[in-house]
């Protein structure tokens, strides 16, 4: 029975220290636990087409994406985790050409490159480049559904940018 009992205590010895404890959430998230603040700055626009409010609804996006998804306390400055970011496309192109050579549907896509900083843990930084589209039918003026559109990018580009920086996916 010691015998027993000292094997059962050595196993248990070594898969404690074999292990490291990372705070998961059912959001997917995985955050040390260490980690409490994270700062998200304003994204600029840097586009050469002209979108005067996506650049404050990518980042109020991301800000409420932080703010449901994590327990992180939001920072004006030098938060454990720091997102900042700026986008840098913003363009209508053809989609899909009719026999006539007329486009059928335009695409409006926007760019826009991420910097994550980790203070804590520097090897999860990511500086990356991420885009989202979305097509309408070209018989409507940009004007009528642009607003609708941004929406979903905005959308899109904040799911990929929450992940990268704290799903690690």
């Amino acid at each position: 029975m010691r015998r027993l009992l000292t094997a059962l205590a050595l196993v248990a010895a070594v898969l404690a220290g074999g292990c490291s404890i990372v705070r998961y959430s059912f959001s997917g998230t995985s955050i040390e636990p260490d980690v409490k603040t994270v700062t998200i700055n304003y994204f600029d626009y840097k586009a050469l087409k002209v979108n005067p409010t996506l650049s404050n609804d990518i980042t109020e996006a991301l800000k409420d994406k932080f703010r449901k998804m994590t327990n992180l306390e939001q920072v004006e400055m030098d938060g454990d985790l720091e997102v900042s970011g700026e986008v840098t496309g913003y363009e209508v192109r053809a989609s899909a050409v009719t026999a006539d050579e007329v486009a059928a549907q335009n695409r409006l896509t926007v760019t826009c490159k991420l910097r994550f900083v980790n203070r804590k843990y520097p090897e999860d930084n990511v500086e990356q480049s991420f885009s989202a589209y979305s097509d309408y039918d070209s018989t409507n003026p940009l004007d009528a559904v642009e607003a609708t559109l941004c929406e979903e990018i905005v959308e899109k580009l904040v799911e990929d940018m929450f992940n990268a920086c704290v799903a690690q996916w």
